[in-house]
């Protein structure tokens, strides 16, 4: 079952369930992917799982500033809405990877580049968007690679 098929039955399963907090987040994520579908191709374009997942990651990213900056005005309510929308975006996503196994994937592609310094971080970077797929962010995997090339 791919993953749009995966959300879609969720959908389902919310609406029979009468969950109007998941419903709401399941639906605003479908319009999103639609968007997603329709910038891509059309009408009838389709998303695969990567383009889904990239997706996903958007909106959770949406919620994590949202979240900050709810908690920065003292809005502890809307923060905590955005924190349960999150979690339910979040079980959507591949698991992250740990701290070590990111580590070990880096130096993996750091030898297989040939990177020496921080001038070839961009080379590293694009080597490795196709390892991790979407099990860690961008910021936490261009702070393993700076450090690692330092």
């Amino acid at each position: 079952m791919s993953l749009s098929q995966q959300i879609d039955s969720d959908l389902k399963d919310a609406m029979r369930a009468r969950d109007a907090g998941k419903l709401a987040v399941l639906r605003m994520l479908k319009s999103a992917l639609k968007n997603a579908a329709i910038e891509k191709g059309g009408a009838s374009a389709e998303l695969d799982d990567a383009e889904t997942t990239q997706v996903i990651r958007k909106q959770v990213k949406q919620r994590q500033d949202s979240i900050e900056s709810f908690e920065k005005g003292g809005r502890a309510e809307l923060a905590a809405k955005e924190e349960s929308e999150l979690q339910i975006l979040n079980s959507y996503l591949p698991a992250a990877m740990s701290s070590e196994q990111l580590a070990a994937v880096v130096r993996e592609v750091i030898a297989e580049v040939g990177a020496t310094s921080k001038a070839q971080m961009g080379a590293v970077m694009k080597a490795l968007g196709p390892k991790v797929a979407g099990r860690a962010d961008g910021r936490t995997l261009s702070q393993e690679v700076q450090r690692q090339l330092a």
